[in-house]
């Protein structure tokens, strides 16, 4: 018998939805799947061919709960996997009773699999994470904190590319990222991690964005969703255009079969929304940033006219797509390197100068509205002070290279826009001295390098 017909779906506190109307039926639900402060979860992960990254996964999963009393099971859905995925899960469940693997004999597409994991957890929240990523020490408990409101029947975490950001794929990767996370900070867009409650019985084989259409059926019950940007899950955007382009077609597309077949349409999908975030990002900073930004506009643009094209020929629903292997290089190494920090201290050149030159009152101001800025083109995950004598002091976590790159960008900034005296359009060129230094991790790295199992050799088949 296989692993699909095996498993069934278990009575949990969950509960299945009834039929009758989506508010009655998240009002009973909400009855069946209490969830206290402690209630323990269920956490899926749905793999095919991860074997350079699903060790490490699953590593940066059960230290998030080293006790075992929030995570009752991780389970695993392997399909049709050709490489040593099993093998791996196999050998870690061995050792650690909260993993379970399951089988798929071939792959039938990510919702499929998922619609496994949903029959097989046995607790009143599940969390679905990605193969390819690592989660950073607390995410978890940042989200399953928001379960306490009986209102919230689904979170979602911060996705953070490991991508260097001084190539073009890499801006336009850490650009799609930023526009998510302004997004879903005023309607949630969850991806990548996601915590929902067991009140979902399947959801539609032949989707390509299986976290939209558990966004779409947990939102037609009634409950509320909510973004979470201090749960960060590293990940790995594409490298190169043709994966870049592919794996937006495809999410392209199943956002709008989701919207035909559903109703429901993603926040990322309105023009409005992507365009207030894009002229809030800092995104055409620099002449570079602009051209590049422009590039990234335009390669969303190609990938969306590609995904009209399938869907006007009827012709893909990429339920089951093609793996993007620039996505998988190196996680657990680049996502503890993002872990490091650095002190960008920058300094107003000839700041007692322009003291006399504008009064104390006016530089001090001068210098608020530096940091001010400094922390507009850095984004949410950096931290900026002013201080003293024209002094302003920035926190920026990453490799030190990814913060060199910034700082001198921040510097050719400034070279080029001056900056705003008073209100009266008074303005004056600020020149900055920069120097960085970097820290090491706080804490363990999110994975330690783990052994692959020793396979024995399959026996000859020659005659």
């Amino acid at each position: 018998m296989s692993a699909e017909q095996a498993v069934s779906r278990p009575d949990s506190d969950g509960g299945t939805p009834p039929a009758e109307t989506p508010r009655r039926g998240a009002r009973e639900s909400q009855s069946r799947a209490q969830v206290r402060p402690e209630v323990e979860c269920s956490v899926g992960i749905m793999a095919y061919n991860e074997d350079g990254n699903i060790a490490h996964a699953l590593d940066s999963i059960l230290r998030q709960d080293p006790t075992g009393q929030r995570i009752r099971e991780v389970i695993v859905v392997a399909s049709g996997c050709e490489d040593k995925t099993v093998p791996i899960v196999a050998d870690i469940a061995s050792r650690e009773p909260r993993v379970r693997l399951i089988e798929q004999a071939r792959r039938e597409g990510k919702a499929s699999a998922i619609n496994l994991f949903i029959g097989a957890a046995q607790c009143p929240l599940l969390v679905m994470v990605s193969a390819d990523v690592m989660v950073e020490d607390g995410a978890f408990d940042l989200l399953l904190r928001h379960f306490e409101d009986p209102a919230v029947g689904m979170a979602g975490g911060h996705p953070t590319p490991v991508n260097g950001a001084g190539t073009f794929l890499g801006h336009a990767v850490h650009l799609q990222w930023r526009l998510h996370d302004r997004i879903a900070r005023d309607a949630p867009k969850l991806g990548e991690m996601v915590a929902f409650r067991n009140v979902v019985p399947s959801i539609p084989l032949d989707t390509a964005v299986d976290e939209l259409s558990i966004q779409a059926l947990i939102t037609q019950l009634g409950y509320r969703l909510v973004y979470e940007p201090r749960a960060v899950v590293y990940n790995r955007g594409p490298s190169t255009v043709h994966d870049f382009l592919r794996q937006r077609r495809r999410i392209y597309v199943g956002h709008l079969r989701i919207r035909d077949q559903q109703a429901y349409s993603a926040p990322t999908m309105s023009a409005w929304r992507a365009s207030r975030a894009l002229l809030g990002s800092e995104s055409f900073s620099t002449p570079q940033a602009a051209l590049w930004s422009a590039g990234t506009v335009g390669l969303e643009a190609a990938a969306r006219a590609l995904g009209l094209y399938d869907i006007a020929r009827g012709r893909r629903s990429h339920h089951v797509w093609e793996m993007c292997n620039t996505t998988k290089e190196h996680i657990q190494d680049a996502a503890n390197a993002q872990r490091q920090h650095n002190v960008a201290v920058f300094h107003i050149v000839n700041f007692h100068r322009l003291e006399l030159e504008i009064g104390l009152h006016a530089s001090r101001q001068l210098a608020r509205r530096v940091a001010d800025r400094i922390q507009q083109a850095l984004g949410p995950t950096a931290t900026v002070s002013a201080q003293k004598a024209g002094t302003v002091v920035a926190l920026l976590p990453g490799d030190r290279g990814s913060a060199e790159r910034a700082a001198l960008a921040l510097v050719q900034l400034f070279q080029a826009t001056p900056v705003a005296l008073n209100g009266r359009g008074m303005r004056t060129q600020v020149t900055l001295a920069c120097g960085i230094i970097a820290f090491p991790q706080s804490g363990p790295p999110l994975s330690q390098s783990v052994a692959e199992p020793q396979l024995e050799p399959a026996p000859s088949t020659a005659t």
